[in-house]
């Protein structure tokens, strides 16, 4: 039996984040230059949109260059960037109503890029059956760190107090603060860290690791990471109990 009809469809994540991980060692085990993995990488990411859409997923954020990886050779990040240049397949996003959204440091990219980028955000802004996020010369702690500066700023022009700093406001300045945290971060290659990626929102996300390389990544796998999810009991600090009288005390309301 598939994954897909295992699952349970009224109880599809809100917010799935994938760390795309694995395309340069897809490419060396076939014997191809690391750019080859890339280009495989970036056709599953439009094969994964669609399905995340059709499947119910109302966000999906999808790490794909990082603040660190501007230290890697320079040919890498030139074709990298080529590739989101040349493959912003804008016709599927209008195709399935999706919004496109981006959070990252775009003043890093080059103008071609963001100027590129840009106009996809303002074409997409008006979709609203799902949002894609694409996360772009982006860290959690360069993330935090500008928020912590914005947040400063704020308090040295007496627009905020120290006293009204709490969980909802550090949120408020987040590159994220438009949707709701991940119910569920997938990264895929065998490796098991979050790599400086929404680490203030995955507080309590749902992790899920699988050893299949990005590009092998398919609607299946996506699938099979939603099934594991749902056999997972979301606590948030609570005890298996409380969550049980909860749920009790609603149905009999």
């Amino acid at each position: 039996m598939l994954y897909e009809d295992k699952i349970d469809k009224n109880r599809i994540p809100t917010h799935v984040a994938i760390i795309m991980d694995g395309n340069g060692r897809w490419a060396q085990a076939r014997g191809l230059e690391r750019s080859e993995g890339h280009v495989a990488g970036v056709k599953t990411v439009w094969k994964i949109v669609e399905d995340a859409v059709s499947l119910g997923i109302r966000y999906i954020t999808l790490y794909t260059f990082s603040t660190e990886n501007w230290k890697r050779p320079e040919k890498e990040i030139k074709l990298l960037m080529d590739l989101i240049l040349q493959n912003m397949k804008e016709e599927i996003l209008m195709k399935n109503n999706v919004r496109l959204r981006i959070i990252g440091d775009m003043d890093r990219l080059p103008y071609i890029v963001s100027n590129r980028l840009k106009k996809s955000l303002e074409n997409t802004k008006n979709n609203t059956r799902s949002d894609v996020v694409i996360a772009l010369s982006y860290s959690s702690r360069w993330e935090i760190t500008k928020a912590m500066k914005n947040i400063a700023n704020d308090v040295m022009k007496g627009l905020v107090s120290p006293g009204e700093i709490d969980e909802n406001l550090i949120a408020s300045r987040l590159e994220t603060n438009f949707m709701p945290d991940p119910d569920l971060i997938i990264r895929t290659s065998g490796e098991m860290r979050l790599s400086n990626y929404l680490m203030w929102q995955a507080a309590y996300s749902e992790l899920y690791f699988t050893d299949i390389l990005w590009p092998d990544f398919n609607r299946e796998e996506l699938c099979r990471a939603i099934y594991n999810y749902q056999q997972r009991e979301r606590r948030y600090g609570l005890t298996s109990s409380q969550i049980t009288d909860g749920a009790l005390q609603k149905s009999e309301q």
